[in-house]
């Protein structure tokens, strides 16, 4: 891996229109039922104003910007040899059907552990009135390309 692409920022990606049915979907995929994913009504006597997204529906658009760097022939990613390893998010506040996200990507590990490579990002993901809405840092694990064995003393 390219140790160069530490620090490298990534540019604000489009729009994504967050949908009720996107929200309904992910909702179901997890086995959640809360009303508040499901139902309109319910969200609303919540106090939001549309569906609200579970807290982890954002990793659909993180690995999405995140495919932005490890898809670049100049980054030298093995994705056959690829683990996750890590994500977080930074919620500032809920995302609701109807908002429209926009993410920045930052490189912000790029690092050789022991032959294998190890990199993260930190990606802040706005509405399009540039409000943050939340931090994801996410990272990942390229296994060496032989075993690595450690000597015993």
């Amino acid at each position: 891996m390219n140790t160069d692409f530490r620090g490298r920022v990534y540019p604000v990606t489009r729009a994504y229109e967050v949908s009720r049915e996107k929200i309904r979907e992910f909702a179901a995929a997890l086995g959640d039922d809360n009303p508040a994913y499901h139902d309109v009504a319910a969200a609303r006597s919540l106090g939001h104003p549309d569906l609200v997204a579970p807290p982890t529906f954002l990793v659909t658009l993180t690995l999405m910007a995140d495919d932005r760097a490890m898809s670049d022939p100049e980054f030298g990613l093995a994705r056959a040899r690829l683990m996750h390893r890590d994500l977080n998010f930074t919620h500032l506040r809920p995302v609701h059907a109807g908002d429209a996200l926009t993410l920045a990507e930052t490189i912000t590990q790029v690092d050789d552990l022991g032959g294998h490579g190890v990199f993260a990002f930190r990606t802040e993901i706005r509405s399009t009135d540039d409000e943050l809405v939340c931090v994801a840092t996410s990272s990942f694990v390229q296994r060496a390309e032989t075993p690595v064995v450690a000597e015993v003393a």
